[in-house]
């Protein structure tokens, strides 16, 4: 495997799994709750990291670097769902979807799970919770995830002398 077979497989790993760690770090740490297109923008990335992880597994050169096409393909999709996504933050068109609130309703009784409904926080899938220089959350999505799917791609078709 050349140089840049390698750099393209690792950044197929890296690059959803660091993604998702942002995500999951804002909504933890962060206390950003997701609304349901930003979850949709996680599937494809853990998706992702099925293939890319067997990339580094699988003993013939040629399943390896199929692995990482898909998972290029399927970090890109995730960037193509985020552009969707900010575009409905920057109010380009309409959403998608209603609006989502976020709960946790198992092991509760009836009362307590109609406060913890009507108590729980409104997320809106046309508000960013989140900016920064005016780029959303889902805006750098886009930009990374379809930036980091061209470079893996680009990594696995040039020709090394």
């Amino acid at each position: 495997m050349n140089p840049g077979e390698r750099r393209a497989r690792l950044l197929a790993l890296l690059l959803p799994a660091a993604l998702l760690a942002g995500a999951w770090g804002a909504q933890l740490i962060g206390g950003l709750y997701p609304c349901e297109m930003c979850h949709w923008q996680r599937w494809p990335h853990y998706a992702a990291l099925v293939p890319a992880a067997l990339a580094f597994v699988v003993p013939r050169r040629g399943a390896a670097r199929m692995l990482v096409v898909g998972a290029a393909l399927l970090i890109a999709l995730s960037g193509a769902i985020a552009v969707a996504h900010a575009g409905v933050e920057y109010h380009w068109w309409n959403g998608f979807t209603a609006c989502t609130a976020t709960t946790s309703l198992s092991g509760m009784n009836a009362a307590a799970r109609l406060d913890a409904i009507l108590h729980a926080p409104v997320v809106r899938c046309d508000v960013a919770q989140w900016t920064f220089a005016g780029v959303s959350l889902a805006g750098f999505n886009a930009v990374l995830s379809l930036g980091g799917a061209a470079l893996i791609l680009w990594l696995l078709a040039r020709r090394v002398r």
